[in-house]
C-alpha cells in the first residue's frame, strides 16, 4: 500500500508505512543513487527502492522465481521522456503481493522497509530502446477486501529524481470497477491500467512510462 488507489484506499486495509529515512536521504549512498532526490511528495516508502539496489540491474528482471505459485505474467513497457524519446538507463523498481494477496516476507533482510515490501521485489534497467521487463506472477487482492490486484512501481532516474508512479492495475480484474478505475488513474508516469493478454505460458501486459508526467516537483533532467 502506498499512494492513489490502491495506495489511498489501502490505508484502511494495510499497514501504515512511515518513510523513516526521507530526511536522511541526503546521507544515503547505495549503488550510485544516494544523491537522487525523492520528488512527487508525499511518498511513502520511497527510500525502500534504494535498499538492496544492485549496481547494474538487468533489462529483464525476475520479480518472481519459476517456483513461485501463480499464473505467470510478463510485464513489459517502454520508458520515454516528455518529448517522446526512449530513455536508456532508467531504473524501474517493482514489488507486489503473491497470488494470495500478501507481501511474502523475507526474514533475512535486516531493513524493516524491505521486509514490508516482501521478497517479491526487483529492479530493471531500461535498454537502449527504453524497454524493461519483469517476469512474475499475477498478484492477488488483499485478503478479505475488494482491493484490485496491483503491482507497485517506482522510477529511479539516477542523480535526477526518484518517485512512485501509478500502480499496475488489470482491466480484467472484477474489483477494478469503473469508479475505482477513475480514482486510480492519476496519470503519474502515464496510466497504470493495463490490458492483460493470454499467451502460451500465462499472461502478458504492457505498462509504458512517461518520465516526470504528473509528478510534482519533477526537475525534468536532461539525459
Amino acid at each position: 500500500m502506498h499512494h492513489p488507489l490502491p495506495r489511498v484506499l489501502a490505508r484502511t486495509v494495510d499497514i501504515v508505512r512511515v518513510p523513516i529515512l526521507l530526511l536522511l536521504l541526503a546521507a544515503c549512498t547505495p549503488a550510485d543513487a544516494g544523491t537522487t532526490p525523492i520528488v512527487g511528495l508525499p511518498c511513502e516508502d520511497c527510500e525502500v527502492p534504494l535498499i538492496g539496489l544492485p549496481a547494474a540491474p538487468p533489462a529483464v528482471a525476475r520479480l518472481a522465481t519459476d517456483e513461485e505459485p501463480g499464473e505467470r505474467l510478463r510485464l513489459t513497457g517502454q520508458v520515454i521522456d516528455a518529448r517522446g524519446r526512449p530513455r536508456a538507463g532508467v531504473i524501474v523498481y517493482a514489488h507486489q503481493t503473491n497470488q494470495g494477496g500478501v507481501y511474502p516476507g523475507e526474514r533475512s533482510d535486516d531493513d524493516p522497509g524491505a521486509r514490508r515490501h516482501g521478497r517479491l521485489r526487483a529492479w530493471a534497467t531500461t535498454d537502449a530502446d527504453g524497454r524493461y521487463t519483469f517476469l512474475t506472477v499475477r498478484p492477488g487482492s488483499y485478503p478479505g477486501t475488494r482491493m484490485p490486484q496491483h503491482i507497485h512501481l517506482y522510477v529511479i532516474e539516477t542523480g535526477c529524481a526518484l518517485y512512485y508512479i501509478d500502480d499496475v492495475l488489470f482491466r480484467d480484474d472484477p474489483h477494478l470497477t469503473p469508479t475505482v478505475a477513475r480514482k486510480a488513474d492519476q496519470g503519474r508516469g502515464g496510466s497504470g491500467i493495463v490490458t492483460p493478454v493470454r499467451v502460451a505460458d500465462g499472461w502478458q501486459a504492457t505498462r509504458d512510462i512517461v518520465l516526470g508526467r504528473n509528478i510534482p516537483g519533477h526537475p525534468g533532467c536532461a539525459p
